[in-house]
Order: structure tokens, then sequence, then C-alpha cells
């Protein structure tokens, strides 16, 4: 033990003295993904509010043929303008986001009791429009269904008779199984940040001082190589440590400052919480640390084994990316796989789901 307490001491210190670096792992890359999360979900939040609380403003093309139509739009808020002559083209520049054409045959087929047909002019690959495009499809679908209930009870018909078969939703989620939606990229973050976070230490201590031909003097001494190669390997994973406990509490930090409670949701990430995901997440440390030494003392060169260990921060994105696309039921024999048994858990710890001690330790 006192071999790999000396290898340790000297590589804790070596990357302490290295400022930048510490401030790179610890710092920058514990704190980006929370920081980007809050940053674009305030984004979005406010986008979204904006565009709810606006005034709905249509053009219409053709108004002339649906006087009823217009005059239900307007009671409805929406502010008619007048539209353009070649919708298309407008539509597919970008000047509008959503144009209604009425045509000239509406009235004659509305008179008649047939489907009187109304076209909607847009573009779908325009995200921004995707809320203007919705509201106006609603208000549409609202007055063909009064309508057509209006046209029954003229005929003596009771509209109930047209609806033989109502749907009512019972929602069994909890407001922090709605606000795990939000957080379910938090496992994929937690595992960036653990192999960020002491992947410079392990580069340098292995693939770095082969260059700087300071690691055979090393090995000249009379200790056992897997004794330096420990202490090496828990080195590097007090700062992937590190890293992950700054991760946490920027997470947690950075969730509390969204405006939630308004959505009806509840971000669960409270210290206990937080105690657990730190529990779930500290075999990574070591694992990603033994990885990256590993990688990096078979690299030729500091660059190379800079390369392999990027490559290696991206394979842990694929268990989240697996979870995420592929509709799987979380099973025993999952716990049992890294990084797979991780993101699991995570998923489950933010849902509020409980964590049967079996799995943890099976993880573990």
């Amino acid at each position: 033990m006192r071999a790999i307490g000396v290898v340790f001491r000297k590589e804790v210190l070596d990357n302490l003295r290295d400022r930048r670096t510490v401030f790179g792992t610890l710092l920058l890359g514990a704190l980006l993904g929370p920081v980007i999360f809050a940053a674009l979900f305030h984004a979005l939040l406010s986008q979204e509010r904006e565009r709810t609380d606006q005034v709905l403003e249509l053009s219409v093309t053709g108004q002339q043929h649906a006087p009823n139509l217009m005059a239900y739009l307007r009671r409805s808020e929406v502010v008619i303008r007048e539209g353009p002559a070649d919708p298309e083209t407008v539509v597919s520049e970008g000047r509008e986001d959503v144009v209604l054409r009425i045509p000239a045959d509406f009235g004659q087929r509305w008179k008649e009791g047939t489907p009187a047909q109304v076209e909607l002019v847009l573009d779908k690959s325009r995200h921004q429009a995707g809320r203007i495009q919705i509201r106006v499809r609603s208000l549409l679908r609202r007055y063909s269904r009064e309508t057509a209930h209006l046209r029954l009870q003229l005929r003596g018909i009771h509209p109930a008779l047209n609806r033989p078969l109502v749907v009512a939703e019972v929602d069994v989620s909890t407001p922090a199984s709605r606000g795990a939606v939000l957080v379910n990229m938090l496992p994929f973050f937690l595992l960036m940040t653990v192999f960020m976070g002491g992947m410079y230490l392990a580069i340098d201590a292995t693939s770095g001082e082969k260059e700087r031909q300071s690691l055979e003097p090393l090995l000249f001494n009379p200790v056992p190589r897997w004794q330096i190669m420990l202490g090496k390997v828990l080195a590097a994973s007090v700062f992937s440590t590190a890293s992950l406990v700054v991760g946490l509490f920027a997470f947690h930090y950075a969730m509390m400052t969204l405006p939630v409670a308004s959505l009806g949701f509840r971000i669960n990430l409270d210290w206990p919480v937080l105690a657990m995901a730190l529990l779930i997440s500290l075999p990574l440390t070591l694992i990603a640390s033994l990885l990256q030494c590993i990688i990096a003392a078979f690299a030729p060169g500091f660059r190379e084994a800079q390369g392999y260990a990027s490559m290696l921060v991206f394979f842990t994105m694929l268990p989240s990316f697996w979870l995420m696309l592929s509709p799987v039921r979380e099973q025993l024999w999952m716990s049992a796989i890294p990084l797979l048994s991780q993101v699991m858990l995570l998923n489950k710890l933010v849902r509020g789901e409980a964590l049967p001690f079996s799995w943890v330790a099976l993880s573990w």
C-alpha cells in the first residue's frame, strides 16, 4: 500500500499543479452540461409562452367565400388579414407561417351539406411555426365539430349519437415522473462528466510520461508494476469522482432555477436523490480510469491517446441512446452491464421509482 500511496500522491499533486487542466476537468466539463441544459430550457419556455400568449394573426385567401367561418375566427380572437395571391411562395420563403385558402366552391358545398374543403398552406419543416399551425388546425376542427352538432340538432338528431365511444384518459403519472422527461439527459451528462474528469490525468500519467521519458525510471524501482499502475488509476478516479460531485451539484442548482411548477412538473433532484445518484455512479469512476489508463498506455503518443480517449467518451452515449430509442422494460440482468446499469438506475431514480437493493448491489 505504501508504494501505491506514493504513486497516488505524486500523480494527484502533479495534476493539481496544472491549473488549466483542473479547471477544464472539474469545472468546465462538469458545469457545461447543466448550464447548457438550463439555458436551452429557459429559451424554449420563453418562446413557448410568447407563442401561446400572443394574438393569433392569420392570412386568409378567399375570405368572401366563407363569411360565417371568418366571423367565427374573429370571435375566437383571431386577427384576419388578407391573404397573398400566391400562398405557396410566401410560405416557402418564410414570410408567413401559415395561410388559409378558401376555394370559390366552398359556399356552394356548404349550402348543399357536402364536405367543404379549405386548404392550409404551411411548411412543416419550419419548427418555429409549429405552434401557430396547431392553433389554426384546432380552431378549424372545433368549428367543424360545432357545425356538425348544429346540423344534427336541426334534423332532430341528438349530437351524442354521433359519438358512440367516448375515451376518458386516466393519467397515473406524477409530477415527479413528468419532470423526469425534462431530466432524461441527466445520465448522459453524468457519464460524460465521469469519463472527462480523470481523462487528462490518465493520459498524462501513462502516455505523457512515455513521451517525457519519465516512465522507464519509475519502472526501474523495485515495485511491482501493478502497484504503480493502480496508484495512477486511483489518482485519476479521484478527479473523476470530484468532477461527478461538481456535476451533481451543478445539476441540482440548475434544475432548481427552472420554472417547472407552473407546468405541473416536479424535478426530483433533492439531496437524498443526489446522494443515491452518486452511489450509483461511483463505480464508473474506477472503470473509466482503468479503461483510460489502459488505452493511453498502449497509445504511441499523447495526441493519439487523446483521440482514443475521446472515442471512449463517445461510447458512453450508446446506453443512453439505446434506452431512449428502444422501448425495453428494465430487468435485473441489465444491472450486471456497466454503463447500461447506471443509465437504467439513474432513469428510475429521477422518475421517483423505488430502486431494489439487489439491482444496486449487482450494478456495483
